[in-house]
């Protein structure tokens, strides 16, 4: 079986300053993986790595077989890679709509859009709506369907449930569900809230210090002595 992705021996970071020190992992398509750590533990560069807004200091990236270590994020893009930073990142000058087309600008075919109105039938009544005018968990349907308009095999996800309504939470949860179900969508999950990692993630890695030191199965995370012994939290 052809791998979704495999991360090896992955070293990044700002300028001088090295984040990631040798990140592993394998993973096969339509999985989803949690990463669970602290603030400042190199999980949302990570994300920015595999998506290629970092360069890769050393180690490779490889996507369905495909080396894609020093490709553009664009390149990246377009082979099936998508990613909804931390604090959506949104055009706030732009409607619904526009967000949505900017999603898929570069992706030919079909427009996916009719298609995520019917999955998020929020955003219907919205579309003509600027971001900014948009409430956080609108915003983060809107930022969730904008990536999905790229069709994408694997998405990174970064803390989408951060500032939003426990509702919006819920139903992030159950359209990724039915678009991993459906579609074998991949997904790699940064997430603090461990209720939401526990009901999508198959299994989950602990990330400490830009390394991954333990992998846990979903349930483990009800066992209060576990999450204490690798978070303390």
């Amino acid at each position: 079986m052809t791998m979704m992705i495999e991360i090896n021996d992955l070293h990044s970071g700002y300028g001088r300053i090295p984040i990631l020190h040798g990140i592993d992992l394998t993973m096969k398509p339509g999985e989803i993986v949690g990463i669970l750590g602290h603030n400042g533990m190199g999980k949302t560069t990570m994300l920015r790595t595999l998506a290629g807004h970092i360069k890769t200091t050393r180690g490779r990236i490889a996507f369905q077989g495909r080396d894609l270590t020093r490709a553009a994020a664009s390149e990246r893009s377009l082979a099936g890679i998508g990613y909804v930073p931390q604090g959506r990142d949104i055009f706030p000058q732009l409607s619904v709509l526009e967000n949505l087309r900017m999603g898929e600008i570069m992706r030919g075919g079909e427009s996916a859009i009719p298609e995520l109105l019917e999955q998020f039938p929020v955003l219907k009544d919205l579309l003509d709506r600027p971001g900014r005018g948009l409430s956080g968990g609108q915003q983060q349907i809107l930022a969730l369907a904008r990536c999905l308009a790229g069709r994408p095999k694997l998405i990174l996800l970064d803390e989408p449930t951060e500032g939003i309504q426990p509702s919006i939470c819920d139903l992030i949860v159950e359209k990724l569900s039915e678009l991993n179900k459906k579609l074998g969508l991949a997904i790699i999950l940064v997430e603090q809230d461990i209720r939401f990692i526990r009901k999508l993630a198959n299994r989950v890695k602990i990330i400490q210090k830009g390394v991954f030191v333990a992998e846990l199965e979903p349930s483990q995370l009800y066992q209060r002595e576990v999450v204490d012994e690798h978070l303390g939290i």
